[in-house]
């Protein structure tokens, strides 16, 4: 049988001559079109992946806010419930003692007292502040301001300047007794002194005088700008509670010296000489004279709230939610209810009612029935306080509260 004798066969695409008929065939090597697939390929891989690691990122972000917010509905429905608990606990004390006077009577751990349990894994705090141990500052007069200024040790020139400034912008019959003058009208943004007492602290960035004093060079506000929203109320009441009042009250309204003052704070306290009987509390102020002693204007205070801010700290985890509310009792503190305008002429018979008196909404719905009932769903609730003020998750106040418990 006869062979076939080897060639050296050359193929153009080899560039050499073999002797075997085996060779590179085109297609069978590296093909610089399949190359360029792989490249786009392995991009569009590699921005697919930043975009789900982005997708994944946003979205691990949106769902935290949601777990977020529906954690933070879990706790403000817990804090809503230790405030009416609390409500509860503060009724019996006031109906049982006539008023309430200071958490040494019972009342200072109230969810303990009413028994009451958080949700699995929560914490509840429940802290008091007596508004009422501050100085009212709609009630009051030249005498009061310029006492508690010249016991920051403020010259009386300025106490008496800065009473001015004040007296000015809540009351337009006010005379000054000072050189002070303001010009409000002549302002770059021209307005009026509202006649009116305060209804925030950020109004005293608005009085001549007073900007000076309770801010500094940046316009923020200072130490005495935080000491008098510690020592004033804006809330109108009779007299301040003398069982939760603050050195500056006592000081002001009282006229009492640095020593007295501590002798009543270590009273109340149970501290100093005190310290054996533990805390305390007066039933009226005749009772405080043995402690204060003679000297003084004992009778420019009560012994009962007249408001009270409760602040409830819900706490799960990392989580925290806070309720600050103020109340009042019957009789007790009211907020400031009158508008900051210009005394107008009464309206004219035109924009009166029917009945002649000036129609207001719902009027009607609120009137009493023929037989002098309340209609149904009007006047039913016999709730014990009044709610002055509620704020969530804000600062609610300038001083240290009475942690239940402490």
């Amino acid at each position: 049988m006869r062979t076939r004798a080897s060639r050296n066969i050359q193929y153009p695409q080899c560039g050499l001559r073999l002797r075997t008929p085996r060779c590179e065939q085109p297609g069978h090597g590296p093909n610089p079109v399949h190359g360029s697939v792989l490249v786009i390929v392995m991009m569009a891989v590699l921005f697919a992946t930043f975009a789900l690691i982005a997708f994944m990122e946003r979205a691990s972000n949106d769902l935290l806010v949601d777990q977020r917010a529906v954690l933070n509905r879990r706790l403000r429905a817990e804090a809503y419930s230790a405030l009416e608990v609390t409500l509860s606990v503060l009724e019996v004390f006031r109906g049982v003692g006539n008023g309430l006077r200071s958490p040494t009577e019972g009342w200072g751990d109230p969810l303990a007292f009413a028994g009451y349990v958080p949700g699995e894994g929560r914490e509840v705090q429940v802290a008091f502040e007596d508004e009422s141990g501050k100085i009212s500052l709609p009630r009051a007069n030249a005498t009061v301001l310029t006492s508690l200024f010249m016991n920051w040790q403020m010259p009386q020139p300025e106490a008496e300047m800065l009473t001015d400034a004040l007296l000015g912008w809540m009351d337009r019959s006010h005379v000054s007794s000072t050189v002070l003058a303001p010009q409000y009208d002549l302002s770059a943004i021209p307005f009026e002194a509202p006649g009116r007492s305060l209804k925030s602290f950020q109004e005293l960035a608005a009085i001549d005088h007073a900007r000076e004093v309770f801010y500094d060079q940046d316009g923020r506000p200072n130490d005495l700008w935080r000491r008098f929203a510690d020592s004033v109320s804006l809330l109108d009441f009779e007299q301040p509670n003398l069982n939760g009042a603050r050195p500056d009250t006592l000081a002001a309204m009282g006229q009492f010296d640095e020593v007295q003052q501590q002798n009543l704070v270590d009273y109340l306290g149970g501290k100093g000489m005190y310290q054996a009987q533990g805390p305390g509390f007066f039933q009226n102020p005749t009772d405080a004279q043995r402690i204060a002693g003679p000297s003084g204007n004992m009778g420019a205070f009560g012994t009962t709230i007249r408001a009270l801010r409760i602040i409830v700290t819900v706490i799960d985890g990392q989580t925290e939610f806070r309720l600050a509310a103020v109340i009042a009792p019957p009789d007790g503190a009211k907020t400031v209810e009158t508008n900051a305008t210009t005394q107008r002429a009464p309206a004219s018979p035109k924009a009166q009612s029917p009945g002649g008196r000036k129609g207001r909404p719902n009027q009607s719905a609120k009137a009493a029935s023929k037989d002098g009932r309340q209609p149904a769903g009007e006047g039913n609730l016999k709730y014990p306080f009044t709610l002055l003020e509620i704020r969530e998750n804000d600062a609610a106040s300038t001083a240290p509260a009475v942690v239940a418990g402490s």
